[in-house]
């Protein structure tokens, strides 16, 4: 082997900074091929620089120019007489409106600058026990002139909104596609000139036609899209953020929608966005991923990586424990089992409770009951059936499975009775979202109703379907309200979020397991066949992390039936009654069990869910007791947080 063919590097490729040139590195299969070299101010060009048959390995060519100021130039790869984009370029130059059409020369390459100050920055690393996710379109978070915001639809919009997000109780948004990618066909596509590949899962729409508002398909996968930002630097105001973020305790996760890539540039994708721009994590989607690799990766130890699911017996070993568990389960599993459930489905209940408690072994989970496709929350106790006429595929994209229920009437209610209902059913699954064990994610305004009228998969909508309309906030300002006390309910009950899956044993012999289920009758649920009621008693002394004493016991009584029916409290130590601190009914209930007889009975009126706590009693709260779990104080500190404000005398939702 010659010096010469030693100085030849063809990894990485593209285009990156060498000495006092630069290197490229060009994968070609015919010999005419080579750099276009332009002023990166003006555009023009300054010189054509072919590779020759010395610059080849293989099917790369690759060579250092010299002399090059990579703060002055742009560049181009060419084939044959075609000029060619790098899709591994750090950033683009030019900045093009979003929607706005452009051609292969507005895809000139430059170089990232190395100046930029990250101060202290720190990245917060939150245990998925302590997380709670928030997807969002970064775009559609903000354009809506409702926002308020000064740079609507941006990574700047978005920092505008961080104190909504931390007042919302959010810790970690995952970001849809927010990489460089055309939403547009570029001009030669239209033409014919150039390939052009739809995107997967998208059905009916032809290959050049359309918008490609989410951003699912193959893209520029090392930077930040341009038209998402504010100012000329869309790689500096993506810092910014993800800065402002940790500034704030909060953390940014990325989805990368992988097609076409190399399992070894996937991996190299990754580290650069963890090393360029701090980004907290990732969630993985596309088929055939090396997900054992990138599971296993040093680099990537402390970076959150979301997946459909993982194996941590081979990532792992059997007997090894991440020293910062970093993986989580993203599957649909959840989202739609809970939903059946919410709409009364028979047949569902244990699933249901298996869902609430789930925690993989040395990995996270996330759960939702909305995302980015399907119906949004409000929509989903809205509309029986999707309505994407807007989509211009004569409504046959789309899922036909939404497990929803309209609630006795299709879309916009004048019916009192079936708004009401709407407003309760959302305040379920809301219960639901925030009272399961494993990490809870909301998609954009759901917790203010936000409705995309019944469009299920506004792929192609970059308009008011998809923008989120914050007047959302006012009209619904009661469910906004509810989730808000459940996010600090939540927090202030380490029962709820363990960092491992509850064993329904009394592992700690303090007479009761740490999670159990009641029917009827105390400790006899019933979960067969089409019941849809049950309760459920989480004993907080198996929250040690909270003090010696750990937390209180909490009882969730649930029932999605259209009837009535009758659930046990069981009985708690001595000197200690049950107390309801909310429900989702808003009349017609009443509570039941104070004095912890274990056979008293409490109705729980149809598709209702009412949450209970332990407390001293009243008359012995002067005495505290072998065994008590909190004193009178920390009581009416805890009725003052989860306390909901008087019910509405109009429980009416304002939304679909």
């Amino acid at each position: 082997m010659t010096e010469k063919y030693l100085q030849k590097k063809p990894h990485p490729l593209g285009a990156h900074r060498e000495g006092s040139g630069v290197r490229f590195s060009f994968v070609s299969r015919t010999a005419s091929c080579g750099v276009l070299l332009y002023d990166r101010a003006a555009g023009t060009m300054l010189r054509k620089i072919p590779f020759t048959q010395e610059d080849r390995i293989g099917n790369v060519y690759c060579r250092v120019v010299e002399d090059i100021d990579p703060k002055a130039v742009s560049y181009l790869f060419y084939q044959e007489d075609r000029p060619v984009a790098d899709w591994r370029a750090r950033v683009f130059p030019r900045k093009v409106a979003y929607g706005k059409e452009r051609r292969v020369e507005d895809l000139k390459a430059g170089f990232l600058a190395e100046d930029y100050d990250w101060g202290r920055d720190c990245c917060p690393r939150i245990p998925y026990s302590q997380m709670v996710g928030y997807c969002m379109h970064v775009r559609g978070f903000t354009r809506h002139a409702s926002s308020g915001v000064k740079h609507r639809g941006t990574f700047l919009g978005i920092v505008e909104k961080l104190p909504y997000l931390k007042e919302i109780g959010v810790t970690t948004v995952e970001l849809q596609p927010a990489y460089e990618f055309m939403e547009v066909p570029l001009k030669e596509e239209r033409r014919g000139k150039l390939p052009f590949v739809v995107c997967p899962g998208e059905p009916g729409r032809q290959g050049g036609e359309g918008l490609n508002y989410w951003g699912y398909k193959k893209g520029y996968y090392y930077m930040p899209k341009g038209a998402y930002a504010a100012s000329e630097d869309p790689s500096g105001e993506f810092k910014d953020m993800v800065k402002a973020f940790h500034e704030n305790g909060m953390e940014v996760v990325m989805q990368f929608f992988f097609t076409g890539v190399s399992q070894t540039e996937i991996l190299e994708i990754l580290h650069f966005w963890v090393l360029e721009y701090h980004v907290d994590g990732f969630h993985l989607m596309g088929e055939n991923l090396p997900v054992d690799l990138l599971a296993s990766d040093d680099v990537l130890a402390d970076t959150k990586l979301w997946y459909y699911t993982f194996d941590t017996g081979r990532v792992y070993g059997r007997n090894e424990q991440p020293r910062c568990p970093h993986l989580a389960e993203y599957n649909d599993a959840w989202y739609y089992d809970m939903r059946r459930f919410l709409k009364g489905d028979g047949g569902m209940l244990g699933g249901v409770l298996y869902h609430m408690r789930h925690i993989p072994e040395k990995a996270g989970c996330i759960h939702y009951l909305s995302n980015y496709f399907g119906f949004t929350l409000a929509d989903l106790v809205s509309y029986d059936y999707k309505h994407n006429e807007a989509n211009g595929e004569d409504n046959r994209d789309g899922s036909d499975y939404n497990c929803s229920w309209n609630c006795g009437e299709e879309g916009p209610a004048r019916s009192q009775k079936v708004r009401r209902l709407r407003v309760k059913q959302m305040k379920n699954a809301l219960c639901f979202l925030m009272l399961s064990q494993s990490t809870p994610l909301i998609f954009m305004g759901d917790e203010f109703g936000n409705s995309q009228k019944g469009n299920n998969n506004p792929y192609g909508q970059d308009n008011a379907v998809t923008w989120l309309d914050w007047n959302g906030k006012k009209k619904n300002a009661q469910l906004l309200q509810f989730w808000k006390m459940l996010v600090e309910f939540r927090r202030a009950h380490p029962i709820l979020r363990p960092s491992q899956e509850l064993r329904q044993m009394d592992y700690i012999a303090c007479g009761y397991p740490d999670l159990s289920y009641h029917g009827r009758y105390a400790w006899q649920p019933q979960t067969e066949g089409n019941y849809r009621h049950v309760g459920i008693m989480l004993c907080g002394k198996y929250a040690r992390d909270w003090g010696p004493e750990g937390d209180t016991f909490l009882y969730l009584a649930i029932n999605m039936h259209w009837e009535s029916h009758e659930l046990a409290l069981p009985r708690l130590p001595r000197g200690f009654g049950w107390v309801r601190v909310f429900s989702t009914e808003s009349q017609g209930s009443r509570d039941a069990g104070e004095d912890g007889a274990g056979e008293a009975v409490g109705k729980i009126p149809p598709r209702s869910l009412a949450v209970y706590i332990s407390a001293p009693k009243q008359e012995e709260a002067q005495e505290e007791e072998a065994g008590s779990v909190c004193g009178p104080e920390e009581l009416e500190k805890e009725r003052d947080t989860v306390s909901l404000p008087k019910e509405e005398t109009d429980n009416t939702f304002a939304g679909a």
